[in-house]
């Protein structure tokens, strides 16, 4: 079975990183395997794409990439459980600070309403 295969800028494209970042990503070694063509190109796989998926949800959630690091570093399952694990965790707690503000801001949003028709209805 072949393997379909991407260049750096159609990763990249794939993906909505830089070619900066996917080169970042393989320096420090959380992007591995990445092979090159005879011409020194690199060559990327559907599964690199996958695992990058992986890396940027991570990132989106705001785990650091020192933490990351550790996760693809690791091949015991148990050990990335627990790094998963500790960052959902983090997740749930920043998802519930970020709905408290949303609703401080909704109640900001509906007073300034009251007052914005308070003050049309004086016109």
């Amino acid at each position: 079975m072949d393997l379909a295969t991407y260049t750096p800028a159609e990763a990249a494209e794939k993906t909505g990183l830089t070619l900066d970042t996917l080169r970042y990503y393989e320096r420090t070694g959380l992007l591995s395997d990445v092979e090159r063509t005879s011409g020194g190109r690199r060559v990327y796989t559907d599964a690199h794409l996958g695992w990058i998926d992986v890396l940027v949800c991570l990132r989106r959630t705001g785990m650091p990439i020192r933490d990351i690091q550790r996760f693809v570093g690791s091949a015991e399952a148990r050990t990335r459980l627990r790094i998963l694990g500790a960052h959902r965790a983090e997740v749930l707690r920043e998802m519930d600070a970020q709905r408290r503000a949303l609703d401080v801001i909704d109640g900001k949003i509906d007073a300034y309403r009251r007052l914005a028709r308070e003050e049309h209805s004086n016109e």
